[in-house]
């Protein structure tokens, strides 16, 4: 096989796996530049592929530079953000691997994957600054008109066990150590977890919220943190999320979605009260109060390796767990009543009641989206009622998937495995299903999904797909 074959061979494997990749030889020749990468730098094929990438490239500092750092000093660089300006002068931030291929303790090539995440990042900057400016507004109070701000009184419920877990929170709320907050999809982690501060002993300062599966891993460090000038190409002094909480609390969602390496970090921040900013060298001091949410039991993600025993056992000084909807159906009666009052103001009607059999609908039926998923059925069917003032079962739509669904469950109660291990044998088929569909191409089927696609690894990783 010659080397224009090869070369065949090493553009088609880039166009399958996705990405942008750009590789160049021993001499600094581009011998792989893809339409992705072409298409993320603003740059014909024919103008990069077969010449010297530091003509191509002349806009670059060399020593900012990720290829000539591989090519000429067998620098790896892995997970590196950038951000540096086009030949069209447009401002781009991508997150670039870049590596030395060494045969036979020699370099022969060097090789680039970057991802585009300039609208994430910049997504993430506006949030940052929104923030900072609804803090400066606010000047530290609670009950800012137009934003919810959540109490124990708006927890709604009165079942024992829900009544248990909101006194175990009523009581955690008086002191002001660290709270793991478990609870499935749905439950209302986050009404407890602003119940805990605006009833605390902090209320008067900021609560802020993180989302830690919604960020890639290369901006949320920076979010959490900050970045320092000169840190990385492009990177700006900016504050984080940790000095914007500074004397609140900060609420991280899903902190099992961390990277293992970020969660280090984050040990360290809890154990020494001071952050560092990303690229920076200076040590801030912080006093933030941490509530973190899982939606696993700890227990399964500290074994199959998603969080850190150690931050495990930090973060849960106070460990609480909501029950889930199925579990309180009790409730169900009161939660109805109160959306049916939130609708009916929101959309002009008057609908006083729900009839036995919608009633016996709602019950019979074991809510996977929980409460939030019960609001959206209450929602909907006020929304599409006309002038009546009863919703009746016709009014009720579980979706698609309702159908023979309540008798699914009770039928699948009686053998030994577990709803969580029913919804993930579910999760498992359509995973591979799509994955099958797209020959194996996970970025693709990760789209289609609707999922970071750092979390559908995760997930082909859990069921051994």
């Amino acid at each position: 096989m010659n080397a224009k074959e090869y070369q065949a061979i090493l553009q088609m494997a880039a166009e399958v796996l996705g990405g942008a990749m750009h590789v160049v030889n021993a001499e600094g020749i581009t011998i792989l530049y893809n339409e992705e990468m072409a298409k993320l730098e603003k740059i014909n094929v024919s103008d990069v592929l077969g010449k010297p990438f530091r003509e191509t490239f002349s806009f670059i500092p060399e020593e900012e530079s990720t290829l000539y750092q591989a090519l000429k000093h067998r620098k790896s660089i892995i997970q590196q953000q950038q951000t540096y300006l086009n030949v069209y002068g447009k401002e781009i931030t991508t997150v670039n691997s870049t590596v030395p291929i060494i045969v036979d303790d020699k370099v022969v090539a060097a090789m680039e994957v970057a991802r585009d995440i300039t609208d994430i990042k910049n997504m993430s900057n506006q949030l940052l600054d929104l923030q900072d400016s609804v803090n400066a507004k606010a000047d530290g109070k609670a009950g800012k008109k137009g934003i919810s701000k959540y109490r124990f009184e708006d927890l709604i419920g009165e079942s024992k066990a829900f009544e248990e877990v909101v006194a175990r929170a009523m009581k955690v709320s008086r002191n002001d150590v660290s709270v793991l907050i478990y609870g499935e999809t749905g439950v209302g982690k986050e009404l407890f977890a602003q119940s805990i501060h605006y009833d605390g002993l902090r209320k008067e300062k900021p609560f802020l919220a993180q989302n830690c599966a919604a960020i890639p891993e290369s901006l949320l460090e920076g979010m959490l943190f900050g970045t320092a000038k000169g840190g990385f190409t492009g990177a700006e002094d900016r504050v984080g999320l940790f000095e914007q909480a500074n004397g609140g609390t900060l609420l991280l969602d899903e902190v099992s979605a961390m990277p293992i390496g970020l969660q280090g970090k984050l040990l360290r921040v809890l154990q020494e009260e001071y952050i560092r900013r990303v690229g920076g060298t200076k040590d801030i001091p912080v006093d933030v109060r941490i509530i973190a949410t899982i939606n696993e039991p700890a227990e399964k993600l500290v074994e199959e390796g998603r969080l850190r025993k150690d931050l495990y056992f930090r973060l849960g000084i106070v460990n609480m767990s909501i029950p889930p909807l199925r579990e309180r159906k009790e409730d169900i009666p009161i939660l109805v009543s109160e959306f049916l009052k939130k609708y009916n103001e929101k959309f002009g009607k008057e609908i006083w009641m729900v009839s036995d059999g919608a009633r016996e609908k709602l019950y019979d039926y074991d809510y996977p989206g929980n409460v939030r998923e019960l609001e959206n059925i209450i929602m909907a069917a006020v929304s599409m009622a006309d002038d009546e003032h009863v919703l009746n079962e016709g009014d009720i739509e579980m979706g698609s998937e309702y159908k023979g669904k309540a008798s699914s469950f009770r039928d699948f109660a009686t053998n030994s495995n577990t709803l969580s291990e029913y919804l993930e044998g579910i999760e498992e088929t359509v995973i591979r299903q799509h994955l099958l569909a797209n020959d194996g191409n996970v970025s693709k089927t990760a789209k289609e999904l609707g999922m970071l696609r750092q979390n559908l690894q995760h997930k082909i990783k859990k069921y051994g797909i």
